[in-house]
């Protein structure tokens, strides 16, 4: 085992959580190693800090400030790896155990985050360090450094910060409380269906996904054909039922189920189960071994205000304020501004897409028809399919896993002259696979995890990106000139059926373009300075550019070619289907950019005017209604529980910055209009304006700021028109 030099005893010596900045076996970390490695960890770290400080001295000019941040990259490379390490495996193969053993030490880490976030020798030497001729990315990591002391409370009287230490504590426990509770909201509700009627409408692929599902949780003679058939509140199940099924009670109990997942009416349901004596039978909809659900609404109350207050006791007036202070958003004025002036061309293209779903589904039925939020996704894929003639199902068969990695590791290969080949090392589960990142001579630039599948029984939901180490020069291994860099990548598509490979949704092969983007700027920064490398020290708002970047080349005939092949007989997918395929592009594109946008103005109204400890203060679900007034066609239901559910918001890092994926989406596609412009076939161009992409906002990772980096790629600043157009919603 290799890992930075110091004495080890005991244990310690066999931990895996311990074994720093190396590709870990995972397969030998268990719950109950995590506290122990966790505060060893710390106690390390925290002797470091005191040696540091004693050695900057009471006026910070103790120590060359080269000194300070090498030491500090160490010591955060150290903690960020074990305590990230124990936290990705709760994402992806979370237990009881495990959840205890993170909130167990949890306090812990939060309590050396703020000491070292509020260390005034540190600050001191950061406020006189003398930057001249020290390079960009040094600059930069001060610049941050400096930003993030003042946000961690470095400057507050003893009171207040006693008051910020206690609520961020707080804080961070019931973040990992409202995660926590989602995952069991999500995995308590099921049900079985036995009636061949119960599954009219769905396509052979599904009813096999759910006979699956049936077959895990014990039903052993569950088969696609004859049932029974378990439907559950992950996505892979929730999504194509309410598209397919026929069965429109059955929708309807479906939607209410996903819209109440953590709120107080399903707690009440499953504290109602619980009561119900041995051997009485359960609940309608409730699993058989289901976990107690608890309700999340008291959660967000309280995380708000913290929020609220956290924000205050550093002079902001608002938690939106505070984190727009460290965003590239100007203001949350400049924010506003940009959503009301695009739901002014949203709104009115989802009026008219909703007046046009209602006239197709009354001349189908003959009859009139009041359309149900249950029945829009029904009601629209029939419509998509009667206008483009195609369906997701004619495409799933083209859109094998193997052969979209082959496609997209083809594309990243000729826009950015880098190898991508699956490797032999082991991760958190059989699915889990990995593969190597190479230059075409074969020299490592960087390797990733992609654990693709939905496992709802341990497994959040979602997709993401996250690292398991960054690059550095510091802490590069023999021979290496900068350690090279590890990333996660996750998905929740629906798994292999039977012999057959997972064959993915259109939405599928999206999300696997848009995390490996986010994979891209991690893994291929030039940047060696371990705080600014990759995707560290991005404004958050600018992050997810690479990542909706990826996901426009699905709209290039070439792109989509190279990979859509049918899985058993390698045909090619036909042409007129690629051209219904891509004019589908913008259908209902007025609906989906409505639905962000409600929710990035959501999130800014929750964190920005809404204080809930105020007198007379509106309930969340006033305020969320209020807002869906303005930024939805069909008004949410009055028991939606959405807020309950919403991770990004309450059990992730997007609250005041939801907005981020609309603000991002109109820098990437303008970077996309780049490519467009120099001639999306011409393979010598692709290459050259790939070049300056890799070399700029994939190359630059966090050492520039990202409007410098934007500027720096396109000659200009960001355009909203390439978005516009993109949508269909141009005029």
């Amino acid at each position: 085992m290799t890992r930075d030099d110091g004495d080890t005893t005991g244990e310690t010596e066999t931990n895996p959580l311990l074994a720093w900045g190396t590709i870990p076996d995972f397969e030998a970390i268990r719950p109950e190693q995590v506290a122990p490695a966790v505060r060893f960890t710390l106690a390390r770290c925290d002797a470091e800090l005191t040696e540091l400080e004693a050695a900057i001295g009471a006026d910070g000019a103790g120590l060359p400030i080269e000194a300070i941040v090498s030491r500090l990259e160490a010591m955060d490379d150290r903690l960020g790896w074990t305590w990230g390490l124990a936290n990705h495996l709760n994402s992806v193969r979370t237990n009881d155990a495990l959840r205890e053993a993170i909130a167990q030490v949890q306090p812990e880490v939060v309590t050396f985050g703020s000491r070292l976030g509020q260390s005034e020798p540190l600050f001191r030497a950061y406020e006189r360090a003398d930057l001249g001729g020290k390079s960009p990315a040094f600059r930069r990591t001060i610049e941050l450094a400096l930003r993030q002391m003042r946000h961690a409370g470095v400057g507050l009287a003893e009171a207040a910060r006693e008051r910020f230490n206690a609520n961020a504590q707080t804080l961070a426990q019931r973040s990992l409380e409202y995660g926590n509770q989602l995952v069991d909201a999500t995995r308590a509700w099921t049900r079985d269906l036995t009636d061949p009627q119960d599954v009219d409408g769905l396509p052979p692929s599904i009813r096999a996904l759910l006979a699956q599902n049936a077959r895990l949780a014990g039903h052993a003679e569950a088969s696609p054909e004859a049932g029974p058939w378990r439907l559950t509140l992950d996505a892979p199940s929730v999504m194509p039922f309410l598209e397919y099924a026929e069965r429109r009670d059955l929708r309807e109990a479906l939607y209410r189920a996903y819209i109440g997942r953590a709120g107080p009416e399903q707690a009440a349901a499953s504290a109602q189960a619980a009561s119900v004596p041995a051997g009485a039978g359960t609940a309608e909809g409730a699993s058989e071994a289901a976990p107690k659900v608890a309700d999340n609404s008291p959660l967000v109350l309280e995380i708000l205000g913290l929020r609220k207050e956290q924000a205050q006791i550093l002079g902001f007036e608002s938690f939106a304020e505070y984190s727009l202070d460290a965003k590239m958003a100007p203001s949350v004025e400049a924010v506003l501004s940009l959503l009301t002036s695009l739901r002014a061309t949203a709104k009115p293209a989802a009026e008219r897409e909703l007046v046009e779903l209602k006239a197709f589904a009354e001349a189908e039925v003959g009859a009139p028809v009041q359309l149900e939020l249950w029945d829009v996704g029904y009601w629209a894929r029939r419509l998509r399919e009667a206008r483009f003639s195609y369906s997701d199902e004619d495409l799933k068969p083209y859109f094998s896993l193997p052969r979209v990695l082959d496609g997209l590791f083809a594309l990243v290969s000729r826009l950015f002259g880098v190898e991508i080949r699956e490797g032999g090392k082991v991760g958190w589960h059989p699915d889990v696979r990995w593969y190597d990142v190479t230059t075409p001579g074969g020299a490592p630039v960087a390797g990733f995890f992609l654990d693709p599948y939905s496992r709802p029984a341990d497994k959040r939901g979602g997709a993401w990106m996250n690292e398991l180490r960054g690059r550095s020069r510091q802490l590069a291994g023999p021979g290496e000139a900068a350690r090279t860099p590890i990333a996660y990548l996750v998905c929740n598509q629906a798994p292999p059926v039977g012999d057959k490979p997972s064959l993915m949704t259109w939405n599928e092969v999206s999300t696997l373009f848009h995390e490996l983007g986010h994979g891209l700027q991690h893994m291929l920064t030039d940047v060696d300075l371990l705080p600014v490398a990759g995707i560290s020290g991005i404004e958050w708002d600018a992050v997810e550019l690479p990542s909706q970047f990826m996901e426009n080349w699905l709209r290039h005939p070439k792109t989509l070619r190279s990979f859509a092949r049918h899985y058993e007989t390698g045909e090619a997918i036909p042409d007129d289907l690629v051209q219904r395929v891509l004019r589908a592009a913008t259908f209902r594109a007025g609906s989906a950019f409505l639905r962000q946008l409600y929710f990035a103005r959501l999130d800014l109204e929750l964190h920005h005017r809404y204080d809930p400890r105020a007198e007379g203060a509106e309930s969340i679900w006033e305020v969320m209604h209020r807002v869906a007034a303005d930024n939805t066609v069909l008004a949410p239901l009055p028991e939606d529980r959405f807020l309950c559910g919403f991770g990004h918001l309450f059990a992730g890092g997007y609250a005041a910055g939801y907005y981020s994926y609309t603000w991002a989406e109109v820098l990437s596609a303008d970077a996309f209009a780049a490519f467009e412009e120099a001639g999306l076939d011409d393979e010598a161009k692709m290459a050259e304006v790939g070049r300056r992409f890799r070399e700029t906002v994939l190359g630059l990772g966090g050492s520039v700021h990202p409007m410098e980096v934007f500027v720096r790629f396109r000659g200009r600043e960001p355009d909203t028109q390439a978005l516009l157009r993109h949508h269909g919603l141009a005029a």
